[in-house]
């Protein structure tokens, strides 16, 4: 039990400090409290992991034939979502939600890097 909490616990605090970062570095991007962070980086790990792939799987023609641009779509997509269900957690724009989860991704994936 323990083997499996202790990634995941690493993974939502990664996601959380990049969601924080990001709302710092991008003024559209902003939440109310620190309830409102960890609870949109929970969810945004779990859209990540189970919405993501079936917009993926839906869109594939469509990336194919942008070579793959169309996922960095995809990524905005996902947070603007998350940013709906979570009171508390706003984007003020699809650019805005663009920007900050090609940050949020090439952040997430540094600090990992360094990490392990």
């Amino acid at each position: 039990m323990m083997g499996n909490l202790v990634p995941f616990l690493v993974q939502w605090g990664l996601t959380s400090l990049s969601l924080w970062v990001a709302s710092y570095l991008f003024s559209g991007l902003r939440f109310a409290d620190g309830g409102s962070l960890l609870i949109a980086a929970l969810l945004l790990g779990f859209a990540n992991a189970v919405v993501k792939p079936l917009l993926i799987l839906f869109t594939l023609p469509l990336t194919v034939l942008t070579m793959g641009l169309f996922l960095l779509v995809v990524n905005a997509l996902v947070l603007m979502l998350v940013s709906a269900l979570v009171s508390g957690f706003t984007i003020s724009s699809f650019w805005t939600a663009f920007f900050a989860s090609i940050f949020i991704s090439l952040f997430s994936l540094f600090i990992s890097g360094m990490l392990f």
